[in-house]
């Protein structure tokens, strides 16, 4: 039995702790806002953050973050009050077919906390990972430096 905490609530899971965290979030826990792109980290649908860093669920581990904060995008931000980036994002129109979407928004995310004020070649570094089949990336790029702008302002 592992115990987890996501999205600031304390889970217990019985799996095997080599179980990767993607399918611990959407077969076990009923996360399924985080989505399987790969299998094998390249994509980045599958991103959500542990201890604040944005990372690949579908590779890592479910044993290897059972004692970190996890963060899937049920928990970055509420219908109510959306987090800055999902503002932005529906703002700027990004999603087409929107299967990439959560993972692109929170490594947007991460990337705001890690750079508050970043360049179009620091958004152009950290979004790299996380590939767009639609083709948004300009989109993806104006709605995280409006993020970046509305988080700056308070």
């Amino acid at each position: 039995m592992l115990t987890l905490t996501v999205n600031g609530e304390t889970r217990h899971v019985d799996v095997p702790p080599q179980m990767p965290l993607l399918w611990v979030l959407r077969d076990e826990l009923g996360l399924t806002g985080t989505k399987f792109g790969c299998g094998a980290a390249l994509c980045g649908a599958c991103t959500v953050h542990v201890a604040g860093e944005a990372v690949r669920s579908c590779q890592t581990l479910v044993g290897d973050v059972a004692d970190m904060e996890i963060t899937t995008i049920e928990g970055l931000g509420t219908p109510a009050a959306l987090h800055a980036v999902q503002a932005a994002w529906i703002t700027h129109q990004v999603a087409q077919c929107g299967y990439c979407q959560s993972g692109q928004i929170m490594q947007a995310a991460a990337l705001l906390v890690a750079n508050p004020t970043p360049t179009d070649r620091d958004i152009d570094d950290a979004m790299d990972g996380n590939l767009c089949r639609c083709g948004t990336y300009p989109r993806i790029r104006a709605a995280i430096q409006t993020a970046a702008r509305t988080l700056a302002e308070g």
